[in-house]
């Protein structure tokens, strides 16, 4: 019996011998990390200004508000062309601004020109109207597009964090098993292949250790280039306050969607458009009346001044053919129109299916988080259950394995509820076009 104690106690140094061999990984404390730390406000601030797409839909909303400003000053506002001209002849003719003969002639012409009357014109109107409207639409989109890819990528960072503090709470739990068990194995009370076991569970923990420290780097260097660092940024702890309940119905959240998402008026306003400028098509068979007013000046110099003349035109054009390029104008028109018509009735119809997967997809996430914090106390209460009764010698090792592997997975998946609730929130925001709660980030 001695002999076979110090055989055991003897294979149990090996072990400790080898294992001190294993590498074991640096562990990472997020809160001592010297990288900039953001909150949720700070960062959707500085993320949403340097978001590609939005920094485009300012820009269309600035080039929208022109081409607005552009057709009503079309109604009484007048295109002006300034004109100079010089030429040199190889011979000298009779100059009829100078009415004398020269070989050099300068002519300099001012002219304005305005129309009167023109279908397009007035149609012109609505289609920058409500160009305009599918440009601040889509504006609001983007804005809450980048905000909720700048939330994905904040949340991604806390839940790696803590998701790191759990790889460790394992990697220590199995380093306390591992003592334990060399223990058991020494006294006679357990066999050698407990502390195999353990030991095999220590080295699986150290390389999920390692993989989250991977993670975790790498997601803060995304959030970092979210916010505009050029390396990595930290995100500042949210409260684990209780998910709260939708201020509002699945039937209003669907009416408020088609109301006001930004998605519904983009398309509406597209459709708005696409009619306006077929019926501008349309006006070209129809005459137009133009006024034009030019004064023109002849001299043989810079700057000419010999003679002066004024002219003004009343000018009435009908186009009666010009090579079907009218009728084909008006066929793509058409056709843009059935196109924007037929995506609108489609993304209305659509509206039901989403606005109901992203409600039922924040009150599952919801409902989940309860789960998963009662799931996480019977893990705990197990875990200690199954330390207590190996430590008697009540049950293997394999059921107190088990029981580790079932908290470290309750941890993780109480972890990964919480933020996947306010990912489904943010999504459901972005859908409706408007905040819903403003501890999530803020109102926009």
């Amino acid at each position: 019996m001695i002999a076979l104690l110090l055989q055991l106690a003897m294979a149990d140094c090996r072990l400790t011998i080898d294992d001190c061999r294993l590498p074991r990984p640096a562990i990472v404390n997020p809160a001592a990390d010297s990288v900039p730390v953001f909150t949720l406000a700070e960062a959707l601030q500085a993320a949403v200004k340097l978001n590609p797409s939005y920094v485009a839909a300012l820009g269309s909303v600035s080039e929208a508000e022109w081409a607005r400003t552009a057709a009503r000053l079309a109604f009484f506002v007048p295109s002006v062309t300034a004109t100079m001209d010089l030429t040199k002849y190889s011979d000298k003719f009779f100059n009829i601004g100078t009415l004398t003969p020269s070989s050099t002639s300068v002519t300099g012409q001012l002219a304005a020109h305005l129309e009167l009357f023109s279908v397009r014109k007035l149609m012109d109107l609505g289609r920058t109207q409500a160009e305009l409207e599918a440009a601040t639409a889509t504006e609001v989109q983007q804005r809450f597009l980048a905000a909720m890819v700048t939330e994905a990528a904040y949340y991604a960072v806390l839940a790696e964090a803590e998701l790191l503090r759990v790889a460790q709470g394992r990697a220590t739990r199995a380093e306390e098993q591992l003592r334990l068990a060399r223990a058991r194995v020494v006294s006679g009370a357990a066999v050698q292949s407990d502390s195999l076991t353990v030991r095999l569970e220590l080295t699986r923990a150290r390389v999920s250790l390692l993989r989250e420290e991977s993670q975790l780097r790498v997601v803060r260097l995304g959030f970092g280039r979210r916010v505009g660092i050029a390396g990595p940024a930290a995100a500042a702890p949210v409260g684990d306050e209780a998910p709260a309940e939708l201020p509002l119905t699945l039937d209003a959240a669907i009416t408020q969607a088609l109301d006001q998402g930004p998605a519904y008026r983009v398309a509406r306003a597209t459709e708005r458009s696409a009619q306006a400028e077929l019926r501008g098509r349309r006006g070209a068979y129809f005459p137009t009346v133009n006024l034009v007013g030019a004064h023109t000046r002849f001299d043989t110099q810079f700057f000419p001044s010999a003679r002066n003349v004024s002219s003004i035109t009343l000018n009435f054009s009908f186009t009666l053919w010009n090579n079907g390029e009218r009728e084909m104008a008006i066929i793509q028109s058409r056709a843009r129109l059935d196109v924007a018509r037929a995506f609108r009735a489609d993304l209305e119809r659509a509206a039901l299916r989403d606005v109901t997967a992203a409600y039922d997809g924040y009150e599952t996430a919801r409902a989940a988080v309860d789960l998963e914090v009662e799931a996480l106390g019977l893990a705990r209460e197990n875990y200690r259950v199954q330390e207590a009764r190996y430590q008697a010698g009540a049950t293997t090792v394999l059921d107190l394995l088990a029981a580790q592997d079932d908290l470290s997975q309750a941890e993780a998946n109480l972890i990964q509820a919480r933020y996947a609730n306010r990912l489904a929130l943010a999504l459901l925001e972005t859908i409706l076009g408007t905040r819903l709660m403003s501890s999530n980030g803020g109102s926009q």
